[in-house]
């Protein structure tokens, strides 16, 4: 009797090893080419843009260490950052499609944000993933010299997904 019920259970625990492997297999498919495509986008951004990435966790641990940093919200005041925002961010409004060429005004405001310390950690964030502003301005601070430059690709999405806690303009 013990035999047949430690064989039931050994089915039972086959099967349900078999239907879980194969979900993960098919949620895994779905969307696995636009999974890739955000990655290799990703990874060719930061190479064009010549700047590092933080993930949100290293990001939150970075803030809870009180590392000494500049944070950049580089979406719309009005929109996006005014609603919420990493706490202790500065704003820094910056386009969506890649600048090739940066203004001068542009960069003048650009470097009186950024400071003299070439060698200050800067983190820029944006919406989410796809949206390239934080690389605009990661970019940017890199072409200017600064040495420190970080982007956290997930933005405030990820921040929010986290449950970490944010802050808004009153």
């Amino acid at each position: 009797m013990r035999t047949k019920i430690n064989g039931m259970i050994l089915q039972f625990l086959v099967a349900c090893v078999f239907l879980v492997s194969a979900s993960h297999v098919h949620a895994w498919g779905i969307k696995e080419l636009e999974t890739e495509k955000v990655a290799v986008s990703l990874v060719r951004e930061v190479e064009r843009g010549g700047y590092k990435i933080v993930s949100t966790e290293e990001l939150k641990k970075w803030m809870d260490e009180k590392k000494s940093m500049l944070i950049v919200d580089t979406m719309p005041f009005e929109s996006s950052y005014k609603k919420n925002h990493i706490p202790d961010a500065v704003q820094f409004e910056l386009p969506i499609a890649e600048m090739k060429t940066i203004e001068p005004a542009k960069k003048a405001e650009l470097e009186r944000l950024l400071g003299i310390d070439k060698n200050r950690l800067v983190v820029f964030y944006c919406g989410f993933t796809k949206c390239t502003r934080s690389h605009n301005g990661a970019m940017w601070a890199a072409k200017l010299g600064y040495r420190n430059v970080y982007r956290q690709p997930g933005g405030i999405n990820a921040w929010k997904e986290a449950e970490y806690p944010v802050q808004n303009v009153k």
